[in-house]
């Protein structure tokens, strides 16, 4: 890497859920100060992340997380909603990033430096599986605190992806204020309690 050259991994972490934010990351990492153990968020235990989620933050040269909520999610669909959340974590960053490699197959529009879109990158790339990391805990976090304030959903198990269990209490209680209208099985749950 070139001197003064801060590449930015980006990654996210729940664009699939039928609840809660999509939680965007973009992590600079210090070529000074190598972090052993990163990896695909998906392929790393709980604990492991949970582990790595101090680290990342200590030894980077910069990190940003970026909460995209349900409302805008449903303005602007969980496409748009989690590229404004890549570029809100890029455009934040100090140290600003130089390059930004993106996971996925899109570049954001709006970002302030180059970038490239790496398919897979969270398995290829250190600073994405960082950004991965960063993204999964902060979300899985933050849907324990939904559960506990819409209790009836299995979130603190689901973490808002759609299970049996998540689709069947949609049916049976409707959704909760933290549900994305746009996402079909909510609509649907939407429809029936309204006929009912």
């Amino acid at each position: 890497m070139p001197a003064g050259d801060r590449i930015a991994g980006v990654d996210e972490a729940g664009r699939g859920p039928l609840a809660g934010p999509v939680v965007c990351a973009a992590v600079i990492l210090d070529p000074d100060r190598p972090i052993a153990g990163l990896n695909d968020s998906k392929l790393l235990s709980q604990k492991a992340r949970e582990l790595l989620f101090p680290i990342i933050k200590q030894a980077s040269l910069a990190w940003r997380i970026e909460f995209v909520e349900r409302a805008e999610i449903d303005a602007l669909n969980i496409l748009w909603a989690t590229m404004e959340g890549m570029r809100r974590a890029v455009c934040a960053m100090a140290p600003s990033a130089t390059r930004a490699l993106i996971d996925g197959d899109r570049i954001p529009p709006g970002l302030p430096c180059p970038a490239i879109a790496m398919v897979g990158g969270d398995a290829l790339e250190p600073a994405i599986m960082a950004a991965s990391i960063l993204a999964k805990v902060s979300r899985d976090r933050h849907m324990l605190a939904l559960h506990d304030r819409y209790p009836g959903y299995g979130f603190e198990r689901n973490k808002g992806y759609p299970t049996a269990e998540h689709i069947a209490s949609l049916a049976r209680i409707g959704p909760c204020p933290e549900h994305r209208r746009s996402f079909a099985p909510v609509r649907d749950s939407l429809l029936v309690s309204k006929s009912d």
